[in-house]
């Protein structure tokens, strides 16, 4: 690299490490983008416009790594790491062999070779390649996260989607962190209770003893509050999941005045954030304050919306055979995934957006004209949601859940997204009914049962309903024999 290019890279990553992040990508730009770009500036690129979230560019920049160094074991892993987290399985697999086949044997790119197998539902395979990774390194916590839950979703077998972690937690009973996935296992797996003696059960650090909190809260929310603090403590400095917490504690305490401290802090901080944003709405209905009313407003901000019949099909009932039939054949697994809102039923692992199902491509482009019409209805304002209204959007995570019978969503939020949504592919006979069985609902927080939802949506196959992802929301649980198939997806401003 020469002189001048090296004190470039040098002053963009000075620029980054203060937190200047777009400006840092800014200088490495106007090195890359020379076609005699030095292969160190752009792996260093690569790097941080994946860590920007701007995948598409890392992406481009990694192809451009390889045609500079083609036999660069690192190159190529980073490559199949960009690839599987823009959900091309296929071709992060394909990546990551290639890799192998040059040499490189790390466990992080078995990991990423068991993520893009997981993500093409060839369990079998990302289970041995998962088992690969932690012959490699027996203690990997991404690892033993990531086999425990596939053996859980797939088996629905708790002691054995616990044993590869009991056995790393046996060579390593200090190690909080092991402890910690553990207890999320158990948590998601409906034993909380357990989730907190395990984490408990040995000396906690600073997310340690906000795991502790989070787990505790539906127990003890003084306890819960007494392990946040510790938490802060800590850290040393203001944390945003910790502060967080907090509010959640006083906001279960009964203390909505106290909450909005915190709460105060985080909005200024990260003014974004959708949890905040949840948590601050809850205070305001605890006390009574009419700025709930404009950041709940459900005749504004909960719409649903008639999919039109997208070419090819003669009309809407025809075209939805069709995309039930595919997300069918994805759900394979037999239970929910770790840290979803989904109880008794299934969700699809890879990115649907991603899929070259023709009925699928179909929905995603049957959408567009919705939320555009949601945006368009929305208009400008200065609350949370209007401010960020920038006309144009772009799609952020896409899935579909399968919920058996008596299952159901807890309520919850979308921490990702700026729009959230749910399109009800088919839904069983039970939502006609008067219960409100299987029926979207929202308004309600978690751990809260003195504030119930306050607007219910009685879903319908063939229509989709796009609202605020700061917004509660959940569903009602329903009997009968038939499922309930949605295919959703967040939306945040382009």
């Amino acid at each position: 690299m020469t002189i001048g290019a090296q004190a470039e890279v040098e002053r963009a990553q000075a620029l980054a490490r203060v937190g200047r992040r777009d400006a840092a990508l800014a200088v490495l730009a106007a090195v890359t983008e020379r076609a005699d770009a030095p292969w160190q500036a752009l792996s260093i690129h690569a790097d941080m416009a994946k860590q920007a979230g701007r995948l598409d560019d890392s992406l481009a920049l990694s192809r451009r790594l390889i045609a500079a160094r083609p036999t660069s074991v690192p190159a190529r892993h980073n490559l199949a790491s960009t690839l599987g987290d823009l959900g091309r399985a296929v071709e992060a697999e394909a990546v990551c062999r290639e890799a192998m086949a040059l040499g490189g044997d790390a466990p992080e790119t078995w990991l990423v070779l068991a993520r893009a197998l997981q993500s093409q539902n060839r369990f079998e395979p990302a289970e041995g390649a998962y088992r690969q990774a932690l012959a490699r390194r027996p203690g990997y916590g991404e690892v033993l996260r990531d086999l425990s839950q596939l053996i859980w979703m797939r088996d629905a077998d708790l002691a054995a989607a616990s044993a590869p972690l009991d056995l790393a937690i046996a060579a390593a009973p200090g190690d909080a962190g092991l402890r910690r996935i553990k207890a999320r296992l158990l948590e998601y797996a409906g034993d909380v209770e357990g989730a907190y003696r395990t984490l408990v059960a040995g000396p906690l650090d600073a997310p340690g003893e906000l795991a502790a909190a989070q787990a505790c809260l539906g127990l003890d929310p003084q306890r819960a509050l007494d392990h946040a603090n510790r938490a802060a403590a800590l850290a040393g400095a203001a944390a945003p999941a910790v502060m967080a917490t907090q509010a959640e504690c006083l906001l279960a305490l009964g203390r909505p005045d106290a909450a909005l401290e915190p709460i105060r802090a985080l909005r200024a901080q990260e003014p974004l954030n959708q949890h905040v944003l949840a948590h601050q709405a809850t205070a305001w209905r605890m006390l009574g304050d009419a700025r709930y009313a404009q950041l709940y407003d459900y005749d504004a901000f909960v719409r649903p919306f008639r999919l039109a019949t997208p070419d090819g099909w003669a009309t809407l009932g025809d075209y939805l055979t069709d995309p039930a039939a595919a997300l069918n054949r994805l759900h394979r697994l037999k239970t929910h995934p770790v840290g979803q809102s989904l109880r008794g039923g299934s969700q699809t692992a890879a990115p649907l957006a991603q899929s070259d199902d023709p009925a699928i491509r179909a929905f995603f482009a049957a959408i567009d004209a919705p939320i555009r019409a949601y945006m368009a209805a929305l208009g400008q304002g200065d609350d949370p949601l209007r401010a960020h209204n920038t006309g144009d959007y772009r799609i952020k995570g896409s899935w579909s859940v399968r919920l058996r019978p008596n299952g159901f969503h807890a309520d919850h939020i979308h921490s990702d997204g700026w729009l959230s949504s749910a399109c009800h592919i088919e839904v069983p006979p039970s939502v006609e009914g008067d219960g409100r069985e299987g029926w979207l609902r929202f308004g309600a927080p978690p751990g809260l049962p003195h504030l119930p939802a306050e607007h219910h949506v009685r879903p319908q196959a063939g229509t989709l309903v796009l609202f605020p992802s700061y917004m509660w929301h959940g569903t009602q649980p329903f009997g009968g024999e038939a499922s309930r198939l949605t295919l959703a997806f967040d939306v945040v401003p382009a």
